[in-house]
């Protein structure tokens, strides 16, 4: 029997690409860039590809938070509809975010080719599947609203949806052709490696502990040295840390874990997800279903695993994985792992401009991939030209969520009782 370990799949399988020091001195660059994930990896190739020095902070190591820890989904769009996006921005502002993140995973795509990354990239879409008739009526919402904007999509229904999600236990699901999968961690450290080629600075632990207006710069300091720069951008989400940023004020943390099996074969395993596309489901609090390179069944869902028994967590899997898949019969869980989410309460991003030369983003809602991916082009771009009109959205003035911590708990305590009646077979 394979005893379930608490280790990051994708840590697991991605080599150690890059080597950094932490941070003793103070160098001087252009640019500073605070989170070492795909937001602030993706602003530093776009600078230095541009001619401008950069330097990276990160508290832990590349790729420790969401970057490295996520599900591998490259998504098109926000969590929301599109037509939605359009009412809460205005029809200008949303139908650019639209545009920007619905064409966001060709972006992620192209780079992994031009970088010549390994991260088992594949362009096959994803799947939305439906689990009931009110999760077919907003898949159908979705597709009607994506083939407005001329995205290539397609509803799945019947044997069709049958053979492409694998069981039976699914009504119709969203196949989007845009979108795809990858290793998350292979893709940020391959974003990290080219970053190093083209002279980038990277610094591991080295958390930032001030920032310091310096002339007309700044001053970022870290526990044992700092980064002297004019301009500064702080790409850390859902793992921001200290008090010397506001940002965390401005989100509620969720966290999302994920149980991978031991791989899989046989003429069972080949039918689930057999061409290729990552899937979650439309139940009140998701599942999510791909398989790895190797062969493993991943599941996952909203909440964590760290802080419960090995019995409850393959529990879960096993009730999730009987329910699709009862043709697997019984499977061997290897590990789990629990990541942490960036949420808003419209589920929408947020671009800052909290003083002159310093940007920020938070808010991606569990769509980092694709967002940090465009978004971190996007800050480059605008502290090269400063032209806010080219930004995907407009910055807005920080405004705390004074309610995050309560809202993070009570999430966190719905989503443990929702598993315990799945485990339970209360609900499912």
């Amino acid at each position: 029997m394979v005893e379930l370990r608490r280790e990051c799949l994708w840590e697991h399988i991605t080599p150690k690409q890059v080597s950094t020091v932490a941070l003793k001195s103070t160098v001087k660059v252009d640019v500073c860039i605070i989170g070492g994930g795909i937001t602030g990896l993706s602003a530093a190739l776009n600078l230095l590809e541009k001619g401008k020095s950069v330097a990276l902070l990160e508290a832990h190591q590349i790729g420790h938070g969401g970057s490295g820890r996520n599900v591998g989904l490259v998504n098109a769009g926000t969590w929301i509809r599109p037509d939605d996006v359009e009412s809460t921005l205005g029809t200008k502002a949303g139908s650019r975010l639209n545009k920007v993140l619905g064409e966001a995973p060709s972006q992620v795509f192209s780079t992994i080719k031009r970088l010549g990354i390994e991260c088992q990239a594949r362009n096959d879409g994803t799947l939305h599947m439906a689990h009931n008739a009110s999760g077919a009526a907003d898949l159908q919402a979705r597709h009607d609203q994506w083939k407005r904007r001329g995205a290539d999509v397609e509803l799945l229904s019947g044997a069709r949806c049958q053979e492409y999600c694998g069981t039976d236990r699914i009504s119709s699901a969203l196949l989007d052709r845009r979108a795809g999968t990858i290793n998350p961690m292979g893709y940020t450290t391959g974003l990290a490696d080219a970053v190093k080629r083209l002279g980038g600075r990277l610094f591991e632990h080295s958390p930032v502990t001030q920032l310091e207006k310096q002339g007309r710069g700044w001053l970022v300091k870290s526990t044992e040295g700092a980064v002297s720069c004019d301009k500064v951008v702080i790409s850390t989400g859902a793992y921001t840390e200290g008090d010397w940023s506001e940002l965390q004020k401005n989100y509620f943390r969720g966290y999302y874990y994920q149980v991978a099996s031991t791989p899989l074969v046989g003429a069972a395993a080949d039918n689930v997800l057999k061409h290729g596309q990552g899937s979650w489901d439309t139940r009140m609090v998701l599942s999510s279903i791909r398989r790895d390179a190797e062969g493993r069944l991943l599941l996952g869902s909203m909440g964590r695993t760290d802080n419960k028994p090995a019995w409850f967590i393959k529990s879960w899997a096993d009730r999730i994985q009987s329910h699709y898949f009862p043709t697997l019969g019984k499977i061997e869980w290897e590990m789990h792992w629990t990541g942490c989410i960036d949420f808003t309460p419209d589920h929408l991003m947020r671009l800052f401009e909290p003083a002159a030369g310093i940007v920020a983003v938070t808010g991606y809602n569990g769509r980092g991939n694709t967002t940090g991916t465009v978004i971190g082009k996007a800050l480059a771009d605008y502290l090269m030209n400063d032209k806010p009109d080219d930004l995907p959205l407009p910055f807005t003035p920080m405004k705390p969520l004074y309610t995050a911590g309560l809202r993070s708990a009570l999430y966190e305590g719905g989503f443990s009782l929702y598993h315990a009646g799945q485990c339970m077979r209360v609900i499912l």
